[in-house]
């Protein structure tokens, strides 16, 4: 062994025995050897005399290399030197009468050897070099091991040059242009010829070489002259070596995947269809129904799937009548097979049986009637579906646990599912009757044979109920006919052994849900689906997944059946008896803590159906108190022995009082603000109550965040119930709310405001004014940090939060302005900040990257300068506003900022932008007059010919644009 040889073994070593600096040594002399002008002659000789793979494979790659690179600068001389070598070494012909190795070695030396050889090709071939492939035939008579390598290098030219299933540059599309031409003309038939003999003469002694040869005739199919295959000699030996029983399977299999590509080459249609029929494809269907997990039957199923998909191409494509029949009469000859295949084997990933199904479907579209053959293949297509969507029992416990493994299934499933029930929609809209009957069907089987065992069945005819109710509208729903009846009927009463199952249940209440409009019009099954909803298939159900979801739908039906529940509310009460205790419950200790939103639904459905004023007074107030009561009473408790907790008991405390805040909340969003406020004042006197005792909770919690966040939202809640009558508990509220309020609370804080503002306009001035000073200081303190960060700290939590106190801002100071409540600004504590506002506001409307914010801000200065500008001249209302307006915003943001080339009047949003600043500018001159034009041309154009013709371009683009949209929406 010499030095090289021990080189090349310490770079290529991966055990970790070789120290790394030896091992990068070796590398480096490596890499050296390769940029010696004799390496070419030094690597063939390695490969003739040393049988180390190692050596072997290095000395391959370097040939490569260096006649990639350098392959224009060599000599004829070292040309064909290396051209010579590398030929015999791959026809096991002697170099300098020694015979090489290389063909002995392992599969990846003979496929970098087959690499080598069409790099030369891509070079030499056929302007240099030939007689390549012609030469080497020949040389297939010495045996296996020569067809061997020959095989290997027809494989490489498609995987390196020819298929177009890889990227590749315009050189190389050029060059394997040139290649397939040169072949084509010089020695495809040869080859052609060759391939024949092989696979006759080897079928029966040697099916490994001939399985070699086809799996390599298979990638030529569809680029060669489509005669040289399909003709009376080949054509018959590739349907002998499927058909005849006692040859290898991989032999069997790899002349189907021949016949694949003769079936898939793209040709004229109507030739492509006399082919097909030639074919004779049917000799083949009996193959499937033997093992279906054979590489066999997989071949053979994916003949037969190719097969059909371009049957179902030509009858597209054919444009005379009697090719229209044969191609139907072939699709109908194959169908049932393509649907066997479908349920029973396993399919090539390449064949989408969506994509197919739904292309035969659409060529339904056009009949006006259905033929029995076909209503029987919308049977069939209907079968795959279920059997397409239906869980793998493997996966039962993972799913019902909600495991990884499980999720990961449920998420594949979902996607997987979308295209199965776009194809269900399609076959519903052409043969609706079939479709609704196979359903109907399916939910009976399921019924009949449901136990423990067949989950997974029960959950696809319910998938399957539930995807025919998304496809009927509503109007077709709430009429329903006897088959529809006759559905909703078995799904209501039916009891599901396997009911336990997570995914059974949930579509259960879906599909129920989905059918609510029928049952609307149809209340006798109202009380069917009461009992699915509360008894152990729904909210009472084992699973939590199951009854936090029935309880959200269940809340949904409430909302729309309303009125109608009205006999059932004592029932419904009664059934949800436990799930209220667990919040009413004075024994706040065995509770386990649960999520906060637990209960929110159930709660907001009671709130529904007990806040219609179809229940009457008395029994509403019942009801109400008997709810509200124990909440209100356990908060006090809470609130009264808050000192005394330990750590552990207060954070199990908070919690609860989350809790019973959602509750209340959500009991609440059933009350209308009429009802509490003018014709059952005693409800809106509950709710009051109710309220000054949740108020306690930031007196006693003040710095707890997520209690102040519930809180607030109920307060968010109890103003659009109780209207004008929360405002005695507002100062109260907002006074504790202001106190302890970080940035991420105070945009809560503004919202509610902003509602408040909206709800009321100048009903909440005096509110606001008390406010207001101390929200600017806050608010102006914090976004500081916004503008000092704005560089180096854009990422971090607390800059994005201060970001959306600012955002919320604008929106507030917008509110303000736009509901008349601008003289806010104006109170004696509120002036100080005055400035800061107009210089935020300018700056805003000017830079901001946010087209919508700067619109708002130039939205604000119109209606400032509307209230606080008189037209006639006389004593500022607010001193120096006048003069900023015209001095400052007027140029910087009317002017300077339209001019920059940030304004991009091709954004709509921007050119809404514009339509603001215009108006802005009419609002002024309006009020200021000349005072506003003198200066604004004075001041605003310092050199007037040269601004002044650009504001008048931006004009005209604005008024092109506004032109075309126009004629675009007349």
């Amino acid at each position: 062994m010499d030095d090289v040889e021990k080189a090349i073994l310490i770079s290529f070593d991966e055990s970790g025995a070789i120290d790394s600096e030896l091992k990068l040594q070796a590398v480096n002399f490596c890499q050296k050897i390769k940029e010696t002008p004799s390496i070419c002659s030094l690597c063939i000789e390695k490969l003739c005399f040393c049988k180390l793979v190692q050596v072997q494979f290095w000395c391959l790659q370097a040939l490569q290399e260096v006649i990639r690179v350098k392959y224009g600068s060599m000599s004829l001389e070292e040309k064909n030197f290396i051209r010579k070598s590398i030929f015999s070494m791959a026809c096991l012909e002697g170099i300098n009468d020694k015979m090489c190795v290389v063909l002995d070695s392992p599969a990846f030396i003979k496929n970098k050897l087959s690499q080598v050889l069409v790099t030369l090709i891509y070079f030499e071939y056929p302007l240099i070099w030939s007689s390549v492939f012609v030469d080497f035939l020949p040389h297939l008579s010495k045996g296996a091991v020569v067809i061997d390598m020959f095989s290997r290098l027809l494989n490489a030219l498609d995987d390196e040059l020819v298929s177009m299933d890889y990227p590749r540059t315009a050189e190389e599309v050029a060059v394997a242009g040139r290649v397939k031409d040169a072949m084509r003309n010089q020695c495809v038939p040869q080859i052609v010829r060759a391939w024949y003999d092989i696979v006759s003469m080897y079928r029966n002694t040697d099916p490994e070489t001939c399985v070699t040869v086809l799996d390599c005739m298979r990638r030529y199919v569809s680029w060669i002259d489509i005669g040289l295959i399909v003709n009376d000699a080949f054509i018959p030996l590739l349907f002998e070596l499927i058909l005849v029983d006692g040859l290898s399977e991989q032999l069997r299999a790899a002349a189907a995947g021949c016949v694949l590509a003769v079936v898939s080459k793209r040709m004229d249609a109507h030739s492509k269809l006399s082919l097909l029929k030639s074919l004779q494809i049917s000799r083949v269907f009996g193959l499937v129904s033997d093992d279906n997990d054979s590489d066999l039957v997989s071949a053979i199923a994916a003949l037969i799937t190719g097969y059909a998909v371009e049957v179902l191409e030509c009858s597209k494509r054919v444009n005379t009548e009697d090719a229209k029949v044969i191609s139907m009469e072939l699709l109908d000859e194959v169908l049932p097979t393509v649907f066997y295949v479908m349920q029973n084997c396993e399919m090539d990933a390449a064949f989408s049986i969506v994509q197919f199904l739904s292309g035969y479907v659409a060529t339904m579209k056009t009949h006006s009637s259905l033929q029995e053959n076909q209503m029987l293949h919308i049977s069939q297509i209907l079968e795959v579906i279920r059997t397409q969507i239906r869980y793998d029992p493997m996966y039962r416990n993972n799913l019902d646990m909600v495991d990884m493994i499980g999720v990961e299934e449920e998420s594949r499933m979902l996607e997987f599912r979308k295209d199965l029930f776009v194809l269900l929609r399609n076959v519903g809209r052409v043969a609706p009757e079939v479709t609704r009957i196979f359903i109907r069907n399916s939910l009976a089987s399921a019924i009949s044979s449901s136990s423990d065992k067949n989950a997974e069945e029960v959950e696809a005819a319910l998938s399957l109920l539930y995807a025919l109710g998304e496809t009927m509208s509503d109007e077709a729903m709430r009429v329903g006919n006897g088959l529809l009846s006759e559905l909703v009927t078995n799904l209501l009463s039916t009891r599901f052994p396997c009911h336990s199952n997570r995914l059974v249940a949930l579509v259960y209440l879906e599909t129920i849900a989905r059918y609510m409009k029928f049952i609307q019009e149809n209340v006798q099954y109202i009380p069917l689906v009461l009992a699915a909803f509360l008894d152990e298939r729904g909210i009472h159900h084992p699973n939590i997944y199951v009854s936090r979801r029935a309880s959200y739908l269940f809340m949904r039906i409430v909302k729309l059946l309303k009125s109608k529940l009205v006999p059932f509310i004592e029932t419904i009460l009664q059934s949800l008896q436990d799930v209220v205790a667990r919040f009413t419950s004075m024994n706040l200790a065995s509770r386990e803590p649960a999520g906060s939103e637990d209960g929110a639904y159930v709660f907001e459905a009671i709130g529904l159906l007990i806040g219609m004023e179809d229940v009457s007074l008395e029994k509403q107030s019942d009801y109400l108190s008997s709810l509200l009561t124990p909440l209100c009473q356990q908060v006090e408790v809470t609130l009264m022995n808050a000192k005394a907790l330990n750590p552990d008991e207060s954070s199990l405390q908070i919690a609860n009082i989350q809790q019973i805040i959602v509750a209340i909340n959500a009991l609440s969003k059933g009350f209308s603000e009429r009802l509490v406020t003018s014709s059952r004042p005693a409800i809106g006197h509950m709710f009051k109550q109710t309220l000054d005792v949740l108020l306690q909770i930031l007196v006693v919690f003040p710095k707890v965040e997520p209690l102040r966040t519930k809180v607030l939202s109920f307060i968010h809640r109890m103003v659009d119930t109780l209207g004008a009558s929360v405002f005695p508990y507002l100062p109260k509220a907002l006074e504790q709310l202001l106190a302890e309020s970080e940035p991420k609370e105070m945009v809560g804080f503004l919202l509610l405001l902003n509602q408040l503002i909206c709800k009321f306009s100048t009903l909440v001035r005096d509110i606001l004014e008390e406010v207001f000073p101390t929200i600017a200081g806050r608010v102006f303190s914090a976004i500081q940090r916004v503008v000092d960060s704005s560089v180096t700290e854009t990422n971090t939590e607390e800059i994005r939060e201060l970001q959306e106190l600012q955002k919320t801002l604008y929106t507030f100071l917008h509110v303000i302005a736009t509901h008349d409540l601008s003289s806010v600004f104006l109170s004696p504590r509120s002036r100080d900040y005055l400035t800061s506002i107009m210089q935020l506001l300018l700056h805003t409307s000017c830079h901001h990257k946010d087209i919508v914010t700067r619109k708002a801000c130039v939205q604000i200065f119109i209606k400032l300068i509307k209230d606080w500008c008189a037209k006639s001249s006389g004593e500022e209302k607010v001193p120096g506003f006048k003069s900023f307006i015209i001095e400052t915003f007027a140029t910087n943001c009317c002017l300077y900022s339209v001019l920059d080339k940030s304004f991009e009047f091709g954004d709509a949003n921007t050119l809404v932008l514009f339509g603001e600043i215009v108006l802005a500018q009419k609002v002024m001159y309006e009020k200021f007059g000349d005072d506003f034009l003198v200066h604004f041309v004075s001041k605003g154009f310092p050199s007037p010919q040269n601004l002044a013709e650009q504001y008048c371009q931006k004009l005209k683009v604005l008024f092109f644009i506004t032109h075309l949209y126009l004629i675009c929406h007349a």
